[in-house]
């Protein structure tokens, strides 16, 4: 696989590990005051950018909007499942791991091509 295919997803994994911290990693600090949990997670957001951003420049040169919006999507999951299991500690149910199958079949789909 070319540079230009896989720096994209390595990026876009990357970033996301920014935003779940960003968009979850306050709730392990419930008693700190909302607005500097917010501030902080601003903070965690900006270096999302930094690679989000590039990371769907560059991959539109390979991938489609809607390929790239699939790809951050499955990565999103999946970095969310890790996150929640060993961060927050909450357990993956059968109906998350049935919820994100129906996700991935999704994902098939758009890189399937037309049916």
């Amino acid at each position: 696989m070319p540079a230009a295919a896989t720096l994209p997803i390595l990026l876009l994994l990357v970033s996301n590990v920014f935003m779940t911290f960003a968009w979850y990693g306050h709730l392990k600090f419930p008693s700190q005051p909302l607005w500097i949990v917010t501030l902080a997670s601003w903070g965690i957001a900006f270096f999302e950018y930094c690679l989000a951003v590039p990371a769907n420049r560059i991959g539109h040169g390979v991938y489609s909007a809607a390929e790239l919006k699939t790809i951050q999507e499955v990565i999103t999951l999946s970095v969310f499942a890790v996150f929640s299991v060993t961060v927050l500690k909450e357990a993956l149910t059968m109906n998350h791991l049935v919820g994100f199958g129906f996700i991935a079949l999704g994902a098939f789909f758009v890189f399937k091509g037309p049916l």
